[in-house]
């Protein structure tokens, strides 16, 4: 399951949290339903993802007999993983702020997002 490494209660997830979670489900291949239900989804919500998750290749679906599973892709596994390391360097930021030296930054540069320990 993926946690809020942020702590505290999460009144409205994310975009990236919510395809996190759609991926963590379907590691090991799941049901469309199991993947609504896991990832507290109404059906809309979970078309709109599934269509965008299968779009970019970090999902996708696999037919045997009569059913339909999801399973996330090699390239899923690895959005998961950095996207956990990110929250997890947001979490050391945030408890580390009084620490300047050690703290870490995510700074937009043109089109790309570096990691930077400042100062700018």
């Amino acid at each position: 399951m993926v946690v809020d490494p942020l702590g505290g209660t999460r009144r409205r997830r994310d975009r990236l949290f919510i395809m996190a979670e759609i991926l963590d489900v379907a590691r090991e291949g799941v049901l469309k339903t199991q993947i609504m239900y896991r990832a507290n989804l109404s059906f809309a919500q979970l078309n709109e993802y599934l269509s965008l998750l299968l779009d970019l290749k970090l999902l996708k679906m696999v037919t045997s007999s009569d059913k339909t599973h999801y399973e996330t892709t090699d390239k899923g596994l690895r959005y998961l993983q950095s996207y956990q390391a990110i929250r997890e360097l947001l979490k050391k930021g945030k408890h580390n702020s009084s620490d300047e030296a050690n703290s870490l930054y995510l700074v937009k540069r043109g089109s790309q997002v570096i990691c930077s320990k400042g100062p700018f």
